[in-house]
């Protein structure tokens, strides 16, 4: 499989060059340049096979040549170790938990395959070191982090903005050491991404360091988080409706990730894209206008992006018809007071607890639903609600229960180094 950058189709590289160089020339995210669609017999099957095979079997195609068929099982494995499962919340609306892994959010997904694979080919290629720089809004931090923690000849550094991620966000990144650094920027997250681009664009940098990225910009964090919406359909599949997804978005990694799957024949009939007030693409399907701008803080922080980087990747998938996309993606966008609201509601009728991430998912497949009775419904949960504990406890008026590695978690010191903008990051690349 090759794979092309959007700002240069002639520009074709392998997967494993695709993962180690992160970004394509002038910034251009790489796009597979063949999706084929999954045989029937596959969808027939699926509840006989194990994630593992199912995972392997989606996401095979995309790494062909690269990574043989056991040692990239062997990934798979090791990524999905913990479960998925769809949830009744109400008679039309189901519930994916993505928050069963190790730091509580779904980027473990992403970000533990792509240690996995970058690890493999730094063994395979005799690759002196890697440096992974990413940016984050809140939960991909901690999940890259955790992910690479350890993993031999890479070094992590992870910007985050200062005072814009959760307490409990903010020590899942920052407090592990080893080779695991991370950087508070006086700044939003679209300056923290910002910065990360103009890195991979730096020769004085590349001179002196091999950089990728860990973002869902990089393909080995985007791809497998297609595994999500196998691994839902095999547990709701004999249902007789059509299925919904709605989508907590912010990057947009995870859904364009769900838009891909559906382009290789996974019967799901349509997606919601959720947004909170950084609503970019609502706004874009609603004029056909794409129009950036700086984002707003809110509760569900992990989706304050302004410009998502994914959002070129979905355009390429419907080859940027805007008609065709539109018969497959709709967008909602809502305010904090709402999620609030959701949140406590949902609590109080039905006992399910939302973060405030899955809570926006929640309200855009409601919103849907009114209009498209005949579906079935399911909204991510992305993450446990625990990792927002101030912000939902006074949702709810109660104290929250932690798990015992989160209450470890609060009194572990916290160590940053900070930073005020892109000459302090280039500084500190070439140390």
């Amino acid at each position: 499989m090759k794979y092309f950058s959007l700002n240069d189709k002639n520009h074709k590289v392998s997967f494993g060059t695709a993962v180690l160089n992160g970004l394509g020339p002038n910034k251009g995210l790489y796009f597979p340049e063949e999706i084929k669609k999954l045989p029937k017999q596959f969808f027939q099957q699926i509840s006989s096979l194990t994630p593992t095979e199912i995972a392997t079997q989606a996401i095979g195609q995309f790494v062909n040549g690269d990574i043989p068929p056991a040692e990239l099982a062997g990934i798979i494995e090791n990524t999905l170790d913990f479960d998925f499962p769809v949830k009744p919340v109400e008679e039309q609306v189901g519930v994916l938990e993505l928050f069963h892994g190790p730091t509580l959010a779904f980027k473990d997904v992403g970000a533990r395959f792509m240690a996995g694979t970058l690890g493999y080919f730094i063994k395979k290629g005799n690759i002196p070191g890697v440096t992974v720089l990413v940016a984050t809004s809140g939960d991909t931090g901690g999940a890259v982090a955790r992910g690479f923690l350890k993993v031999k000849g890479i070094e992590v550094v992870i910007l985050y903005p200062k005072g814009k991620v959760s307490e409990i966000q903010e020590k899942q990144l920052t407090t592990l050491g080893e080779n695991i650094t991370a950087l508070e920027v006086d700044g939003s997250f679209d300056a923290c991404q910002s910065m990360v681009k103009m890195a991979f664009l730096d020769s004085e940098i590349q001179q002196h360091r091999k950089l990728t990225s860990a973002n869902s910009i990089n393909v080995a964090r985007w791809l497998p988080q297609m595994f999500y919406y196998f691994l839902a359909y095999e547990q709701v599949k004999n249902r007789d409706q059509k299925l919904a997804f709605a989508v907590p978005s912010g990057n947009f990694g995870n859904i364009c990730a769900g838009l891909l799957a559906k382009k290789m024949g996974l019967p799901i009939d349509h997606f919601v894209a959720a947004n909170n007030e950084n609503n970019v693409v609502t706004r874009f399907l609603q004029t056909q206008k794409y129009e950036p701008t700086a984002s707003v803080q809110t509760i569900s922080n992990a989706m304050d992006v302004g410009d998502p980087s994914n959002f070129i990747r979905i355009l390429e998938l419907f080859s940027n018809n805007f008609d065709n996309l539109k018969s497959h993606l709709s967008s909602f966008s809502y305010t904090d007071d709402q999620t609030r609201e959701v949140v406590k509601k949902v609590y109080e009728d039905t006992g399910y607890l939302m973060d405030p991430h899955g809570a926006v998912g929640y309200l855009g497949l409601k919103e849907f639903l009114q209009e498209h009775k005949d579906y079935y419904g399911i909204f991510l949960e992305t993450a446990h609600p625990v990792k927002f504990l101030e912000t939902i406890e006074d949702v709810i008026g109660k104290k929250i229960s932690l798990p015992p590695d989160i209450e470890a978690l609060k009194h572990r010191e916290k160590k940053a180094v900070q930073i005020s903008d892109y000459e302090d990051l280039k500084n500190f690349l070439l140390k």
